[in-house]
């Protein structure tokens, strides 16, 4: 068997995609992967271009050879936009071997040990009531895990917001850190009383703290048994997390922009975090974050693998997929796809009373189509920015 073509596809049902098919010489199987990168969609699709050709006339099953031959191919390695074109092409190659074995993805990774994968939604307002309602809705649906904030970028932190510079570039949130640092222990006081200390909650800080400002929102919010407290710190400031250890029993997670296990691996051995936000997308597949799970075992340190607008619904079937299979697995965000997406992919992961399940179809048993994918054409996004109230960009 031999690949014959790289097929790579960006469009915008509702929300941008950048997806991949993956074809061989047997008739009627290919592989669809995804290559999402909020924001940079069409720069992953210009390197996914670029690798295709090392890719034709190669055998689709030596998964661990062409993960190496894309990872190395350039000698320059790592980053974002090369992680996620091979994430495209790792997912693609476990769905040919899932589909020419005839068996779901997650019973080559190992088969299932758990019945569904446990999983998060977001819970916002304006204020500490509007954020209660919310997640009292969330608690109804069945979910038991719920990430509660107060407005973006994490809370009353955000005082103002500057118009577009031009058009199709993004407003620029107005952010100061003190309202915030009040804020966001009021609101979880706020949430315990109200909702008792059983259901697990935990708040995303989104990296916009110094390591010091860090240090006193992990200590003030520890009477109110945070589920983990997200992205207190940048990735940059990694010999600080010390420093947030030592102040307080809350757990804490990060990851979500991580691109391989040479960054994970000195937060896992100095046992510094409790919870990996890395996601198969960002880190180069199925092939790599396994291999971090793996890693992040004997340092007790569990999955929580992001989701959000970050990823599309490919990606999600193989992030609950390796999600199914992992001993320690802590929790999965849930993706809530618009609904156009559900006319162009087809197989999408099914959402029960808080737990994903995975696909029984052979592969990842997710699919799209290409003729209906053309009519939602991509549409030109950029990640959000945040500015200081005297204007300069806000930096930590």
């Amino acid at each position: 068997m031999k690949i014959t073509d790289v097929r790579v596809i960006l469009t915008c049902p509702g929300r941008n995609y950048l997806f991949a098919k993956v074809m061989t010489d047997e008739p009627g199987l290919y592989g669809v992967g995804e290559g999402t990168l909020n924001g940079s969609e069409p720069i992953v699709a210009e390197a996914l271009r670029h690798i295709a050709p090392l890719l034709i006339g190669r055998d689709p099953q030596q998964i661990e050879d062409l993960w190496h031959l894309v990872y190395r191919q350039g000698y320059w390695r790592g980053g974002p936009i090369f992680t996620s074109a091979l994430a495209a092409i790792d997912i693609a190659l476990w769905d040919i071997k899932g589909k020419q074995a005839g068996l779901p993805v997650y019973q080559l990774l190992g088969g299932k040990a758990r019945d569904g994968v446990m999983c998060y939604s977001h819970a916002g307002g304006r204020d500490p009531v509007e954020t209660e309602d919310h997640a009292r809705h969330l608690m109804a649906e069945g979910f038991k895990v719920v990430r509660c904030q107060v407005g973006p970028y994490g809370g009353e932190g955000v005082i103002g917001e500057r118009p577009p510079i031009s058009p199709g570039t993004p407003a620029e949130q107005v952010y100061e850190p003190t309202p915030y640092l009040l804020g966001a222990p009021k609101l979880f006081a706020h949430l315990r009383d109200k909702l008792g200390m059983e259901i697990e909650l935990f708040h995303d800080a989104h990296e916009q703290l110094a390591p010091i400002e860090a240090a006193r929102l992990v200590k003030e919010m520890e009477p109110y048994r945070l589920f983990f407290l997200e992205d207190p710190l940048m990735p940059e400031h990694r010999e600080s997390w010390p420093l947030l250890r030592a102040v307080s029993t809350t757990p804490l997670a990060i990851g979500e922009i991580f691109t391989s296990r040479w960054e994970c691996l000195p937060l896992f051995m100095n046992r510094w975090i409790d919870f990996i936000r890395m996601k198969p997308l960002h880190v180069g597949g199925l092939t790599e974050a396994r291999k971090i799970m793996i890693l992040a075992e004997p340092f007790n340190v569990r999955s929580a693998f992001h989701g959000a607008a970050d990823i599309g619904p490919v990606a999600q079937a193989a992030s609950i997929a390796l999600q199914s299979v992992i001993p320690n697995f802590g929790v999965q965000e849930w993706t809530r796809f618009p609904a156009p997406a559900y006319e162009v992919v087809s197989g999408i992961c099914e959402m029960r009373r808080g737990y994903a399940y995975p696909n029984e179809r052979p592969g990842l048993g997710v699919d799209f189509d290409e003729e209906k994918a053309a009519r939602y054409p991509y549409q030109r996004a950029y990640m959000p920015l945040v500015r200081r109230a005297d204007g300069s960009m806000h930096v930590y």
